[in-house]
């Protein structure tokens, strides 16, 4: 069976703390699939490492398989057409992975209840 990583993708900003709750939903992804592989950040501007480095992390580890998950709100400009150039590229630099690519975690359903629920515990 082929290794298969699994890159969380965010914008990336200025501030580190930014970075946090990325840090943590990191943490928990690997908690929960610690045998199917390993798990990494990735950012498309202003924080390190880029999506080339950290698919490029996944394939030294052996990786055969690269899922992105694009931890955006919602299907913007930066999913819609930074995102699959990055692919595009990654793709050329590694062409026997596959890589592939989530949708943005704000569209799907579990997410979106979940912030609901958070939501409502704010009342």
């Amino acid at each position: 069976m082929a290794m298969h990583g699994i890159v969380l993708f965010g914008h990336g900003a200025r501030d580190v703390r930014w970075r946090e709750p990325f840090e943590r939903l990191a943490g928990k992804v690997r908690g929960a699939a610690s045998e199917s592989g390993p798990v990494a950040l990735a950012f498309l501007e202003l924080m390190e490492p880029d999506l080339p480095t950290a698919v490029s992390d996944l394939v030294a580890q052996g990786c055969e398989v690269v899922t992105v998950v694009p931890v955006f709100f919602g299907q913007g400009g930066h999913v819609r057409k930074d995102l699959p150039l990055v692919i595009e590229q990654c793709q050329a630099l590694h062409p026997s992975v596959l890589i592939k690519c989530a949708v943005a975690v704000g569209e799907d359903e579990a997410v979106l209840d979940a912030v609901a629920e958070y939501c409502l515990r704010q009342v």
